[in-house]
């Protein structure tokens, strides 16, 4: 029993970082379409031209791209390196789910039964130990199947699109509920059983190969009411980062994790010995997941929100739900909260103390955020701070006075806000045209409603003295973003976008047909220092979570745009 608290225990803290900072930090870039999916064309070219209806806006004005600049720095911010490392965060995801589905009351009790069957099938321990790599191998080859099924049927591209849609972001709300509801015993989620039955069937008629492939199939199926949140959850993440191979990564990062205990199991025969026992602690594995869907579910709630403009579900409605869920959770770990398939707690255990500490502490750590403290942990996860309706003090982002001749009013401001403590711009020609009145360079930010780097640059990054500084007093910040689609764009801007390969009808399509065709990259956050021209001064990055990094990056834009003297007109 012991054994099996620690388990919990370890899955409690896995769990907590996987949920509230690895689905965070995963995603890099957030929003980003591969570029052999992009169909681009030469800027400034005829074809660009007749695409583009020989539009007289701010494209047409920035169309012929500085060779020089080009030739010095590559415009594609979103390199290989920062793809690999997208993926790894994928693959670590898909792991720690594979582990958290193992400790499920639907596989763990299986692991014996399955490694004893290939033993006496076998006939020897040698072959028994053949066909358990086979089918560990099989496992991975179905889960890492569904997942490129995923992007073949959709693409990234589509899944990007999506994961930026309003009407995605509640579905999966909803759907992340379901699944909490269901890890919480009100009933499981199962695929039909003549399905099941036939491929069982099928799985004890093969023999050899077959028969074990089949075995891992019957595995996927039957176990489905407890891993079909977690791979659903994963996928949803996975399909967000723009990635063709994303959702095959995480599932095969989840299909190892699976396969490993069989396959050790039948090796080595200690490993099994060593595990603890199946029991009620199970259960509550399961119901501490469901409090964590539940908690996870309110994410999407508010990128639906932001991305629609309700603006009810501000940061401190939820930030008060997380904090209510958490210390639930912490007195469900305590005992004092039965669900119907929950055994009896007659005390409490060292490892269930701790970790009810654990849940506890983080739900009275989130307790200032409700009035306006910056709660690094949730950044990118909750609503950003100008959803705030109280901040107590400025911690470090403050409304600041507005810069001499900045307008009272700038466009779009009646539905975009731009963070705490800075003024911005969301039309790039206003922008502009007061960048050129006050002679100062300009700080473009391609962002969206549900890019979460996007936030957790202005929560972390931004806030910083200096990074701040530099931003209100030596640039002209210009926020675009590539989401927004209640702002309709007037007739003269409406063009058709080879990029997108659909009209500019709104806003958010203008700036992602402007960011791709000018900058050659569709990720999100991207930065531009640019001069008058829109030439960018320096290379344009994404996110970058160091702060003296990024105030470093900012001052050398400012230099670069010094040094030119009078800037291009």
């Amino acid at each position: 029993m012991k054994k099996g608290l620690l388990m919990l225990g370890f899955l409690l803290l896995f769990t907590t970082a996987f949920f509230s900072h690895s689905f965070a930090s995963v995603q890099k870039p957030d929003s980003a379409a591969t570029e052999e999916e992009l169909v681009f064309t030469e800027v400034g070219s005829a074809q660009d031209s007749a695409a583009n209806n020989i539009v007289k806006d701010t494209v047409k004005k920035a169309a012929a791209v500085d060779k020089t600049v080009e030739k010095q720095q590559p415009l594609a911010a979103s390199g290989t390196s920062e793809k690999e490392k997208t993926l790894w965060e994928t693959f670590i995801a898909g792991l720690l789910g594979g582990f958290i589905a193992f400790l499920m009351p639907c596989i763990f009790p299986m692991v014996p039964l399955t490694v004893s069957y290939f033993t006496k099938r076998a006939g020897s321990r040698q072959k028994g130990i053949g066909q358990a790599f086979i089918y560990g191998i099989s496992i991975i080859v179905i889960y890492v199947a569904f997942g490129l099924l995923i992007t073949g049927v959709f693409g990234s591209a589509k899944l990007n699109e999506l994961s930026a849609s309003g009407w995605f972001n509640f579905f999966f709300f909803l759907l992340l509920v379901v699944f909490a509801v269901s890890f919480f015993g009100a009933f499981e989620i199962t695929l039909p059983s003549s399905f099941v039955n036939k491929v069982d069937q099928k799985a004890d008629d093969s023999k050899g190969l077959g028969g074990i492939f089949f075995m891992a199939a019957s595995l996927a199926l039957v176990s489905f009411s407890c891993t079909g949140p977690i791979i659903g959850t994963l996928l949803v993440q996975a399909s967000s980062k723009g990635e063709f191979l994303a959702p095959a990564i995480g599932m095969f990062g989840f299909a190892l994790a699976l396969a490993l205990p069989f396959t050790l199991s039948a090796i080595f025969p200690g490993f099994l010995s060593a595990m603890p026992k199946s029991g009620g602690w199970l259960n509550s594995v399961k119901v501490c997941l469901g409090f964590l869907e539940l908690a996870l579910a309110l994410k999407f709630l508010s990128a639906a929100d932001l991305v629609w403009h309700w603006e009810w579900f501000d940061r401190e409605i939820f930030l008060a739900l997380w904090i209510i869920i958490f210390i639930l959770m912490g007195v469900y770990i305590l005992g004092k909260i039965k669900f119907s398939h929950d055994s009896d707690v007659p005390y409490v255990s060292v490892p269930r103390l701790f970790f009810a500490i654990l849940s506890l502490s983080f739900a009275i750590y989130l307790v200032p955020g409700l009035w306006g403290a910056p709660v690094n942990i949730l950044s990118g996860i909750a609503p950003p701070m100008n959803t705030q309706d109280f901040i107590l003090n400025g911690n470090g982002a403050s409304v600041s006075a507005s810069p001499s001749g900045f307008p009272a009013t700038v466009k779009y401001s009646e539905t975009l806000k731009p963070p705490v403590g800075f003024n911005s711009f969301f039309d790039l020609d206003e922008g502009l045209a007061y960048a050129k009145r006050v002679n100062k360079p300009v700080l473009i930010d391609f962002t969206g409603h549900a890019c979460v780097n996007c936030r957790k640059m202005e929560d972390k990054v931004w806030i910083d003295k200096e990074v701040g500084r530099l931003i209100k007093e030596e640039y002209v910040l210009i926020q675009l973003y590539v989401d927004e689609r209640n702002i309709k764009m007037p007739k003269e801007k409406v063009h058709y976008s080879e990029v997108l390969r659909t009209t500019t009808d709104d806003l958010g399509r203008w700036n992602g047909d402007f960011q791709a065709t000018k900058y050659v990259s569709n990720s999100q956050p991207f930065y531009v220092l640019a001069g008058h021209d829109l030439n960018p001064l320096v290379k344009p990055q994404g996110a970058i979570f160091d702060a003296k990094e990024y105030a470093a990056y900012l001052q050398s834009g400012l230099d670069k745009f010094k040094n030119a003297g009078k800037p291009n007109e």
